[in-house]
């Protein structure tokens, strides 16, 4: 793990908060990948596009960061463990603490591959899913 890994992510922290989808999807490798409790797994560049047109604002209250102590050969990572108050495009407000875990290649700054690690159950109580199609156009 390099300084500049654990820079990445604050980086990419800051992107989320600021609702910069430019910036975020620089901060991934061409070929990376997030895997999201909703979505699945997705190419970073798909994903934040999708997650832009659920979103109005994001508020990103980092609570601490975590690195590798053991790396595998092959990847380096790092953790976030912050809250996340989203406003939805209606409007609503959806708060929740997640932990997002950040691959890197070792020796590469740009995040290879990202899993997002909540508790869904809540959330879909609360908002439903916002990603599901909509079944009054599979009706049609």
């Amino acid at each position: 793990m390099n300084q500049q890994q654990v820079e990445t992510v604050r980086t990419y922290l800051r992107h989320l908060h600021a609702s910069d989808t430019a910036g975020l999807m620089a901060v991934f490798e061409d070929d990376g990948l997030v895997h999201s409790p909703f979505l699945g797994t997705m190419k970073a560049h798909d994903f934040f596009p999708k997650l832009a047109q659920a979103s109005s604002e994001s508020v990103i209250t980092l609570i601490d960061l975590f690195a590798t102590v053991q790396p595998a050969e092959d990847t380096v990572r790092v953790a976030a463990y912050f809250r996340y108050d989203w406003t939805l495009n209606d409007g609503r407000l959806v708060d929740f603490t997640c932990v997002d875990v950040f691959g890197f290649r070792p020796g590469h700054s740009r995040i290879a591959s990202m899993h997002i690690v909540y508790d869904t159950h809540p959330l879909r109580e609360r908002v439903g899913d916002k990603y599901a199609p909509d079944p009054l156009r599979q009706l049609g």
